[in-house]
């Protein structure tokens, strides 16, 4: 159970709610927006299975891609095939942004004496570019099991999702601190997710494994917002929810279980990433309405990343002044 079986717990959760979302939504909003995104995501990994010409469920789909997919035994060989799919990825780059940053970044795998209990993540670069960004991948067990390339991952951790946000904000030297520095989580991790959502135009999701897997990821970013406000306000219990979240392809016991207690522990913050990835798909059709064949995506791209991180609601009044501006 959640916060609602505290004194004031409901209190309590909105108030995370609105921290961690930058939004005035409801956890009841939320909580539908949730069910609905789950839905839609459902239909396309349908489509996705219907093209394919297979016939089974969804978690036959998943396993039988999981069988074809490529992997890797060694933490070098998986490694080796990042820095390939960097090759691939970064030439694309110009097509989608204006502006893309000038410190680097490298590709390492989790050191072992902490790679059973730390996630993926990016390390951002020093603020003088001295030293590059890091972007780790955890590779623990990868010779018991080996390992594909995520490619859905990549996109969101290195470019153009953290290291290429968070390192373009840090090379703003006419910002403020705050801004160049600051981070808010609708902001930073619904730029990441819609991130994702630029992979077919990298040149990524070229197999169905791949696109099953970012249809995967973005699956499991909205179940987070069904299970935390279930467990939040709606008296949804552990089991309940970890049940929940296993319905996810490719989802594991283990991950799931983490997963719920991680959303037990820490109230809120995994509503950031949908939320702020929807706020910012909202805003794109917005602009797309309104310039109509005027309407330029990297340009729009470069608005939204100039300014450093901001809450959502300054990210659109800032992107309508943009609108407003652009010559008729």
């Amino acid at each position: 159970m959640g916060l609602s079986v505290l004194p004031n717990g409901r209190k309590w959760y909105e108030q995370w709610v609105r921290f961690y979302t930058a939004t005035n939504l409801t956890p009841d909003q939320i909580f539908d927006l949730g069910l609905s995104e789950v839905a839609r995501i459902t239909r396309e990994m349908e489509t996705l299975k219907s093209k394919q010409g297979f016939a089974g469920d969804l978690a036959a789909f998943a396993k039988h891609l999981e069988q074809v997919r490529v992997t890797y035994r060694t933490k070098d060989d998986l490694i080796r095939a990042y820095n390939q799919l960097r090759a691939r990825v970064e030439p694309n780059l110009p097509k989608l942004f204006g502006h893309l940053p000038s410190a680097s970044y490298e590709i390492r795998a989790v050191e072992a004496f902490r790679e059973k209990t730390s996630s993926s993540q990016l390390i951002q670069a020093t603020p003088d570019g001295s030293r590059p960004a890091v972007f780790y991948v955890n590779a623990d067990g990868i010779r018991r099991t080996p390992m594909p390339v995520d490619e859905a991952l990549f996109i969101h951790e290195a470019v153009p999702g953290h290291h290429l946000q968070i390192t373009l904000a840090l090379e703003q030297r006419d910002l403020p601190k705050f801004r160049r520095f600051g981070w808010y989580d609708a902001y930073g991790e619904g730029w990441a997710l819609y991130a994702e959502g630029l992979g077919v135009a990298l040149g990524c999701y070229r197999d169905a494994g791949q696109y099953l897997q970012f249809l995967a990821s973005e699956m499991f970013r909205a179940r987070r917002l069904v299970i935390d406000t279930g467990l939040h306000v709606k008296g949804w219990t552990r089991d309940q929810a970890w049940k929940y979240l296993l319905d996810t392809p490719g989802f594991t016991e283990t991950e799931a279980t983490l997963e719920v207690d991680r959303y037990i522990g820490w109230p809120g913050q995994a509503l950031s990433y949908k939320c702020g990835q929807v706020k910012i798909i909202a805003l794109r059709a917005k602009a797309q309405k309104a310039l109509s064949e005027r309407f330029d995506l990297r340009a729009f791209h470069d608005q939204l990343l100039k300014d450093g991180g901001l809450p959502l609601d300054i990210l659109e009044a800032q992107t309508d002044k943009w609108i407003a501006a652009q010559p008729r």
